[in-house]
């Protein structure tokens, strides 16, 4: 769980299957909605055009069956395409804490490290597994260990993959990197002040 410190040493709840390969980030996130300048509203634009039919009705998309989990599981190359923020923005914002996949998008993923939220990668017989049994347990509990690097639903644990980048930046509290200059702003305000090329104010 993240404390105050933005130590991730683990995340719990729900899961929500998202299953199909090459699932990009036009989908998670429809770019026509990135006009807007804050991602506040980002919630309601997820998947908007997958959960919806062509009279605008919710459907059977898996967010709209599952809502309120936390804990999505992808397949192959989640959140490829284009590189917006606005769709691990938009995940997050609608409630998502972390996701296991066969495979994440490199930006894609760095970006869910950047939101503290842990994406950890299995085969595709596991990811599977963890879908069906979501399907079969859909208020069932799934723990993602960041530290472990271990998934646990049910009676079952599994072995997953963290990259260590991300790993780091979790557990050590130093994925928002925003808060993380602030903290230090003591710091920057003295290398500023020793630099000949900036002029003071004073």
């Amino acid at each position: 769980m993240a404390d105050d410190d933005q130590h991730i040493t683990d995340v719990s709840g729900a899961g929500v299957p998202i299953p199909g390969d090459d699932i990009d980030t036009d989908q998670i996130l429809p770019a026509r909605f990135m006009k807007e300048v804050t991602f506040d509203n980002m919630a309601d634009y997820l998947f908007y055009d997958a959960r919806r039919d062509d009279d605008g009705e919710f459907n059977d998309h898996p967010l709209n069956v599952y809502e309120g989990a936390n804990i999505a599981v992808t397949n192959k190359n989640f959140g490829c395409g284009s590189s917006r923020e606005h769709a691990p923005q938009a995940m997050m914002r609608w409630g998502i804490d972390g996701v296991i996949g066969e495979s994440f998008a490199e930006i894609f993923a760095d970006n869910c490290k950047s939101l503290g939220i842990p994406a950890a990668t299995t085969d595709y017989e596991t990811v599977t597994e963890i879908q069906e049994w979501i399907e079969a347990n859909p208020d069932g509990d799934i723990e993602i260990d960041v530290e472990a690097e271990t998934v646990t639903y049910g009676d079952t644990t599994v072995d997953v993959d963290i990259d260590d980048a991300m790993q780091e930046a979790l557990v050590e509290g130093i994925w928002d990197t925003t808060q993380l200059m602030y903290s230090n702003m003591s710091k920057v305000e003295r290398t500023v002040a020793g630099l000949p090329y900036v002029e003071s104010d004073d």
